[in-house]
């Protein structure tokens, strides 16, 4: 079961990123989003962690998002990180606020 948490910022992501560190979780499980890909590519590179691809998500869903909306794209790589459809769509919709969605699935 996926562990959802929303954040302000990077800096309230990174001590959310320790706090899970210390429960037992590595970066490997923890994905961050961010609305913005420039923004988004730059903490998960930042707070080295692990970033949505086709191991998560498939050759065809990887191909598709190539030719989706930035909402879509997120949400089908929110959905390949652990989320439900519901579950992604909410924390697109925060997203679109500007804030940082960290996705932590085993």
């Amino acid at each position: 079961m996926a562990i959802k948490k929303i954040v302000e910022n990077a800096v309230q992501a990174k001590s959310e990123i320790e706090e899970l560190t210390r429960q037992g979780y590595t970066h490997d499980d923890i994905y961050i989003f961010a609305h913005d890909k420039k923004r988004s590519d730059d903490i998960t590179d930042a707070l080295d962690t692990e970033k949505v691809g086709m191991k998560e998500q498939g050759f065809l869903d990887s191909m598709k998002n190539m030719f989706t909306s930035r909402g879509d794209e997120l949400r089908s790589k929110m959905e390949a990180a652990g989320l439900t459809k519901e579950e992604a769509a909410d924390a697109e919709r925060e997203l679109d606020h500007g804030k940082l969605v960290l996705i932590v699935n085993k």
